[in-house]
């Protein structure tokens, strides 16, 4: 086999490789972090049995009492590799494949936790401002990203206050406590991260993107469970997929 047919096999193998092993690190991730909070192994949500490393790498269930894997593993390795493969064809042009690839990582992660648990974990808010800083630096330089960061986070902070306020009246109004609250601070935190990404002033099209994209799935959500008579006033639905869309949207092009 001569060299050039060698590197052009493993530049053909080395983004499915590494897209499948993305697809690992974010299924494991958002599999051990909502529970333990730590890199541990990987327990059966059924039986909370251990589950052996090899059965887990081959995505089998679990040995002791039968579960299976959810189809949310099959769906995160395919669309991790997808990914890799898009991002090593095109990849975007202020960033490179890798830089690219590992914040496609820490993405899936955020959107998986926060969909399943609707939770986004501090841990996991301190590592994406430290890769949003970086990535950011790297893409438009400080400055931009410095500002970008704090208008994000400050716009979402003044929302997440007015959105406690609003709560608390509304409380008073119907007499009874309302748990459920429009965001959480984990909200505020990516719209910060999402600042550093994007920097200043594309964060402001960002936010205008995530409030239009939100807009429309809530109203869709709405219509839906109206029609099935399921609706219920205050109904939760996670923000941080719409402003992962923005990343995507405004970054990864």
């Amino acid at each position: 086999m001569c060299y050039h047919t060698a590197m052009n096999i493993f530049l053909l193998i080395l983004p499915i490789a590494l897209g499948w092993l993305a697809g690992y690190l974010v299924n494991y991730l958002a599999d051990v972090l909502p529970v333990t909070r730590r890199f541990s192994q990987p327990l059966c949500p059924r039986c909370a049995q251990a589950l052996p490393w090899k059965d887990y790498l081959l995505l089998r269930g679990c040995p002791a009492c039968g579960w299976k894997r959810s189809t949310r593993t099959l769906i995160t390795q395919a669309v991790m590799l997808g990914g890799s493969i898009y991002l090593w064809l095109n990849t975007p042009a202020r960033l490179n494949y890798p830089l690219a690839l590992l914040l496609l990582i820490w993405l899936g992660v955020v959107f998986v936790i926060d969909m399943e648990h609707r939770l986004i974990l501090h841990p996991v808010s301190i590592t994406g401002a430290l890769l949003g800083f970086g990535t950011g630096w790297y893409a438009h330089g400080w400055k931009p990203t410095l500002l970008g960061g704090a208008f994000g986070f400050g716009v979402m902070l003044i929302f997440y206050f007015l959105g406690e306020v609003f709560a608390r009246w509304m409380s008073k109004r119907r007499g009874e406590e309302i748990e459920e609250v429009a965001l959480g601070f984990g909200d505020v935190n990516l719209c910060g991260i999402t600042g550093l990404l994007l920097g200043w002033p594309v964060i402001l099209a960002g936010l205008l993107f995530t409030i239009f994209a939100g807009g429309i799935a809530s109203l869709l959500v709405i219509v839906t469970l109206t029609l099935r008579k399921r609706y219920q006033a205050f109904t939760p639905i996670p923000y941080a997929p719409f402003l992962i869309l923005a990343i995507l949207f405004y970054l990864f092009r």
